[in-house]
């Protein structure tokens, strides 16, 4: 369910690829938590054989820029942003781009690293950000980067550096396909989809793809995969990937939190092409790749898939909560958990939450289950009766006062 990871990792940018072993392996980048500024110093690989993706590995620090890793390549507290990786002939190749515009390759013998003996990628370093790698079915590889217009070319041989003259540039652009940055290519019946962040919508909030029968194009504009505005107030940077797990596709993307532009935490939304190749835009949701969540478990803030006048920061247990913002107009502030399983019915709800105000639980149609008086300094359970069965989307209003929501659990 969603954000897919313990919810002390923050791993935006995920590139998901399926390696030889059969596990599904995320490779992204790593927000500080509390940071205001973007990714840090190290990489996480984490991986699941889980058809629900519901229980993952953290395999820990993969790579990082401190001197145990490059030596002397990168200066210290130079930070990693969104990164890729590709199995060739036994070995794990991670593919790298650092906030100095650097581009390179580290290599390991396991998908999930450690990955070292560092380089510089010939022909692209220094010139951007977001590297992508695509095997094609003859086994050519590509490599894709940049930010407001994408470039790429074959790989060579090495690994560790581009065919230039397979070089395009202008593959995609910010004026023609409202290209951001944060490329990751795939090849689904014959066609190369090219999934990217997307600002048509005004923001870099959505994931786009375009279509095209060649990987290094010409690029066809198709549409929106998955938009992640509104899932905190401070949100306006998506990036992900495509990938096919166990027969099932899905959209890997990220949400931010804790009301910053940062702090960011990885999701997953089934995704589902129809007869022409098209992509339908798949909604955020709080259940993700598993589904509806059951109502009968405690479900926490963080697990919110949209707020309204509303912040998202992590309390000293570091459970997020769901804060209303003072100037926001009640009626504005609210939290949406789509989609919640009731089975055949519950009797009551239990909130678990601070301050002084009213929360008011409602689903479709604005159709009230109750509302809760909060009135302690301190966090405390509060019960109501409920009446309400099947699968519904969950609406948890604050109607008044500062309320800091820690969780609730339906019976």
């Amino acid at each position: 369910m969603n954000p897919l990871f313990d919810r002390k990792l923050f791993v935006p940018d995920g590139e998901a690829h399926v390696m030889p072993d059969g596990r599904l392996y995320v490779y992204g980048s790593i927000d500080i938590s509390g940071s205001k500024t973007y990714c840090g110093e190290y990489y996480h690989v984490v991986s699941t054989d889980d058809p629900k993706l519901e229980n993952w590995v953290d395999h820990g620090i993969s790579f990082a820029t401190t001197p145990e890793f490059v030596g002397d390549l990168y200066a210290p507290g130079t930070h990693l942003y969104a990164p890729d990786a590709l199995h060739k002939d036994g070995k794990y190749y991670l593919y790298y781009c650092t906030s100095t515009g650097a581009e390179g390759v580290a290599v390991s013998d396991s998908p999930a690293g450690p990955f070292g003996d560092p380089r510089p990628v010939k022909g692209v370093d220094g010139s951007g950000i977001d590297p992508a790698v695509f095997v094609d079915d003859d086994g050519s590889i590509y490599y894709l980067w940049g930010q407001f217009t994408l470039s790429g070319a074959k790989l060579n041989e090495d690994m560790a550096s581009i065919d230039e003259s397979t070089l395009h540039t202008d593959i995609l652009t910010e004026e023609e396909h409202g290209f951001h940055e944060g490329a990751s290519l795939r090849k689904y019946n014959g066609k190369y989809y090219l999934a990217y962040t997307s600002v048509e919508r005004g923001t870099a909030c959505c994931i786009a793809y375009a279509m095209s029968d060649n990987p290094l194009g010409p690029y066809k504009k198709c549409g929106v995969i998955v938009d992640n505005t509104g899932c905190d107030p401070q949100s306006w940077n998506d990036h992900g990937s495509m990938e096919c797990f166990k027969g099932q596709w899905y959209v890997f993307y990220h949400r931010s939190s804790q009301n910053t532009l940062c702090n960011r935490r990885m999701c997953a939304e089934k995704i589902f092409f129809d007869e022409n190749g098209m992509i339908k835009e798949a909604p955020m949701t709080t259940g993700g790749a598993a589904g509806a969540v059951s109502a009968y478990k405690p479900i926490d803030g963080g697990m919110a898939c949209r707020v309204a006048g509303c912040c998202i920061v992590p309390d000293d247990g570091g459970v997020e909560k769901l804060i209303p913002a003072e100037a926001v107009h009640t009626w504005r502030r609210w939290a949406k958990f789509d989609s919640l399983d009731f089975g055949a019915g519950a009797k009551s709800v239990q909130l678990t939450a601070r301050g002084h105000g009213t929360v008011l639980f409602v689903v479709e149609n604005s159709a009230e289950l109750c509302r809760i008086d909060v009135d302690s300094d301190d966090f405390t359970t509060y019960s109501a009766d409920v009446a309400v069965s099947g699968e519904h989307c969950v609406w948890v209003r604050f109607l008044n006062g500062d309320v800091e929501l820690r969780s609730f659990v339906f019976s």
